[in-house]
């Protein structure tokens, strides 16, 4: 049994923006992205939204996606005969080595390909199995009609919608105030949030268009869609590296410092929590941004992953860019996300 469903390349964001319009997105359509994830409940429910909600946010418009929902992941993978320990193992496998050989859910990988390798910590992949195999998913409104029409009616619901029970979710998270939230669970809900809102951008983008288009994206929208969720969500948010494509994201020493000591956590295969650092009247959160192979294709190494092409049209963009020679989940840079207390 084997997962087909990609996760995104958040990180060609990084560095690559030059100069700010005020072309933004319209403030609901980000905000429907900032509400699809919830980090107050059941770890492993979290650490599906923070690492999956990118490419499967059930809040995501069918005709918008780059990627099945979670409650497909599920509904596909998941029968009778299934127990916990198979799936729990089966995701590691995957995750370990995915491929379009071994891929199950082939109308996925055709419209949008097999997901990028990133190297989670087993440990995180175990605790999001846990929890999609024990528990509801919240699923789109549109989803069973589709999945009932792509099995061609099929009635074998399995476990794939809480132990065989057809139950429609659809949504019904309940709505979370931010300022209630910790400092570190508010900080990594205005970071996610822009990361699912930048991302389903950017790989729609390389989905139809490729990652020439990709680039221009990111030189021409990263900034104003960045800035957009700081306007929604009234807090500064930064992304800075230590190898900038764009020297507008040069990190400082304080960033520094927070880049090496996540690299170390990363590197140690481990799962990462938000830095909190206060000041009298505001707070700063920082989280870091991770490579996967997608990322590779702009920020590998030119003689191994970049395309000649490719390497061109960044060297016209970014005459000073640093930001090459990364291998698979490397760390790239981090968040910033600046708020008053």
């Amino acid at each position: 049994m084997k997962l087909t469903i990609p996760f995104i390349l958040l990180l060609l964001f990084m560095g690559c923006q030059n100069g700010k319009t005020n072309n933004y997105e319209n403030t609901s359509v980000i905000q429907s992205e900032a509400d699809s994830i919830d980090v107050t409940t059941h770890p492993g429910k979290k650490l599906m939204e923070i690492n999956c909600y990118v490419c499967h946010s059930p809040t995501t418009n069918q005709g918008d996606r780059v990627g099945p929902p979670m409650i497909a992941i599920k509904k596909h993978y998941i029968s009778d005969d299934t127990t916990k320990e198979e799936f729990i193992k089966n995701i590691q496998d995957w995750i370990k080595n995915p491929n379009e050989n071994d891929a199950k859910m082939f109308g996925a990988v055709r419209r949008f390909g097999v997901m990028p390798k990133t190297l989670y910590p087993e440990e995180t992949i175990a605790q999001i199995a846990d929890y999609v195999f024990d528990n509801d998913i919240e699923q789109p409104e549109w989803f069973e009609d589709h999945f009932n029409e792509e099995k061609g009616k099929h009635k074998g619901e399995g476990k794939g919608m809480g132990n065989g029970k057809r139950k429609q979710m659809h949504k019904q998270q309940a709505q979370i105030n931010f300022d209630e939230l910790p400092y570190a669970e508010r900080g990594l809900k205005y970071a996610l949030s822009t990361k699912a809102v930048l991302g389903k951008n950017l790989m729609g983008t390389i989905q139809k268009k490729g990652t020439l288009e990709a680039l221009a994206f990111c030189n021409e929208q990263a900034y104003p869609l960045t800035d957009s969720m700081s306007v929604v969500h009234n807090v500064t948010i930064k992304r800075v590296s230590d190898k900038p494509r764009n020297p507008n994201n040069q990190a400082n020493t304080e960033e520094l410092e927070y880049i090496e000591n996540f690299k170390d956590v990363i590197a140690n295969q481990q799962e990462p929590t938000p830095v909190v650092k206060e000041s009298n009247s505001k707070v700063k959160v920082y989280y870091p941004i991770t490579t996967n192979t997608m990322c590779l294709q702009c920020h590998g190494k030119p003689t191994k992953n970049i395309e000649p092409k490719t390497l061109k049209a960044l060297t016209l963009l970014y005459p000073n860019d640093q930001a090459t020679g990364y291998d698979v989940s490397q760390v790239r840079g981090i968040w910033t996300i600046t708020f008053e207390k």
